[in-house]
């Protein structure tokens, strides 16, 4: 006859068998496909973490008899990945998106028109500002003149910028408050002029300097921006962006968000070649916060192949003798590259054109040895000649791609650079075997914002309607490994944080994405599909669909 215990001594005695001499954590996570993107890329279903680090990851049994935690989080067989890290974006320009007329529909110039009338009309704004025109989806594929934008507008200054956000269409009113004159232009490539008169189409610094025009948000509306963009990077995967491109003044509103708690994501800022940048964070060394690091500076060498800016070494194949424009020169680029070499600090160049990539893989090769560690990139690298490649490697230069301006690019593309250059246009395998490793981004809100759709058409190399049916030049395509390590692993590493980021390893901090289906196996339709189901920064979730 067995004798019944009394029920207090029975609970405490099956804790204490329980825990036992399992180590206490925060939270564990268990029943889950775990791709840890280690080093042999394992898959585990469990995980440790405590203070906002993994602890450990391995199969259920192995954590659940390690560790015990008041929290346990049951994955129910879902898909988990480190957090994403995007290496190339601009999110605070993307942020700034919701002051903007969305021009990224629109059929022509006229349809343009009719947007910006309805936009101001609901926000009767002092500026009227709008983003993502792009010529190449209208029937002539042509620069428009500001003719009928200063009809409709005469008093109110319009700046529209295009897609790329290296050319503008203003009006008369802001060209006017420019101060901007034909004799006054130093470089008449930046300048649209017909007939000796500005037709309002300007491209790079011009475009530059009517953006700078547009009155900068502040207080409130600067907070609201923030945290609305923050919450569409979470609501997609991201947990960390590097930010092509800041100036001193956002860098410390981030930095003051991150501090006090109201910004979860990591930022990597690299500035604006400016001296109050130089002053304030350059010649002062590298700053690694939890959340904020500083540590290069973004360049540009030459334009956009959408508009004709990017630098090439022979003319565009439909328009005879133009070859873009170089927007800096070997000896100014030089001069960043002493300045950023002497203070610890990455040079991160945007070319496009075969001829600006040429000039860049020059002038960093006259300051880094072989083998060297300072991972000094070139943003996009979208056009490379055949003989330049080898650079790459040879002086460990980094190209930083956007896996998907190859597959919205793909329809024009062959138009501005003819059946022979193309081979080695969006050449990502070539240039990741360079090195053996490659940064992805999505470069956003030039494209969208989501890694996934980086990641399909590093993979698919086709549109989200599964267009070209064979790929886009498919022998460039990456590897699922590939393309899932250039989101996370790689991105990380691109920006010096290998170490606290990038895979889900004990040490790492625990940034987290789960998804409803395995990226890493589902047919390639099905990879744009794919739901993000929670995103977690530091052991906690910043979101969730539930």
């Amino acid at each position: 006859m067995l004798r019944r215990l009394p029920l207090l001594p029975v609970i405490l005695m099956i804790l204490t068998s329980c825990h036992g001499d399992r180590a206490s954590v925060d939270l564990i996570i268990q029943n889950a496909v775990i791709y840890t993107a280690d080093s042999s890329f394992s898959i585990q279903s469990a995980m440790a973490i405590s203070d906002g680090k993994i602890v450990e990851v391995g199969d259920n049994v192995l954590i659940n008899e390690k560790y015990h935690a008041d929290s346990v989080l049951d994955a129910e067989g879902k898909f988990i990945y480190p957090g994403f890290v995007d290496a190339h974006c601009h999110f605070y320009g993307y942020s700034l998106l919701s002051r903007y007329a969305d021009l990224s529909k629109a059929s022509s110039f006229d349809n343009v028109l009719e947007i910006l009338e309805e936009h101001q009309q609901n926000t009767q704004s002092a500026w009227i500002t709008g983003r993502g025109w792009d010529q190449n989806k209208w029937p002539d594929q042509q620069f428009p003149d500001n003719k009928k934008l200063n009809k409709l507008f005469p008093d109110t200054p319009v700046v529209l910028v295009r897609v790329d956000g290296h050319a503008v269409i203003v009006n008369e009113a802001a060209i006017i408050l420019s101060g901007l004159t034909i004799d006054s232009i130093a470089n008449k490539k930046e300048a649209v002029i017909e007939n000796s008169k500005f037709t309002g189409v300007f491209l790079e610094s011009l475009a530059d300097r009517f953006r700078n025009l547009i009155p900068e948000p502040a207080g409130q509306e600067l907070f609201t921006l923030i945290s609305t963009a923050a919450a569409d990077c979470y609501a997609v995967g991201l947990t960390m962006v590097a930010d092509a491109g800041l100036d001193a003044r956002i860098i410390d509103y981030i930095d003051s968000l991150q501090s006090e708690d109201q910004l979860q994501m990591a930022v990597y800022a690299m500035l604006n070649p400016n001296e109050e940048n130089f002053e304030r964070f350059m010649r002062k060394g590298v700053v690694k916060k939890p959340k904020l690091i500083i540590r290069s500076i973004k360049l540009y060498a030459d334009g956009a192949l959408g508009s004709r800016g990017a630098c090439m070494l022979k003319p565009y194949s439909d328009s005879p003798g133009n070859y873009g424009i170089l927007t800096i020169t070997p000896e100014d680029l030089g001069r960043y590259c002493v300045m950023a070499y002497d203070n610890g600090y990455q040079v991160n160049t945007h070319a496009i054109g075969d001829s600006a990539v040429r000039t860049v893989l020059n002038t960093y090769s006259n300051y880094l040895l072989p083998g060297n560690d300072l991972r000094w990139r070139i943003e996009h690298a979208q056009v490379v000649h055949p003989d330049d490649f080898k650079l790459f490697g040879e002086f460990a230069i980094i190209p930083s791609i956007q896996g998907t301006h190859a597959t919205s690019d793909m329809g024009w593309a062959r138009q501005r650079l003819g059946d022979h250059r193309i081979r080695n246009a969006y050449a990502y395998k070539t240039l990741m075997n360079q090195n053996q490793w490659i940064p992805n981004g999505t470069d956003f809100p030039i494209e969208n914002i989501s890694p996934i759709l980086t990641f399909y058409a590093s993979v698919a190399r086709k549109d989200i309607k599964g267009k070209p049916a064979a790929g886009f030049q498919k022998e460039n395509a990456l590897t699922r490994q590939e393309a899932l390590r250039s989101i996370t692993l790689w991105a990380a590493k691109s920006c010096f944080e290998e170490d606290r980021r990038g895979s889900i390893e004990a040490g790492k901090n625990a940034d987290l994405v789960f998804t409803d289906r395995d990226i890493m196996n589902v047919p390639e339709k099905e990879i744009p599909r794919t739901k993000v189901l929670r995103t977690i920064i530091d052991g906690k979730s910043v979101y969730s669909v539930n």
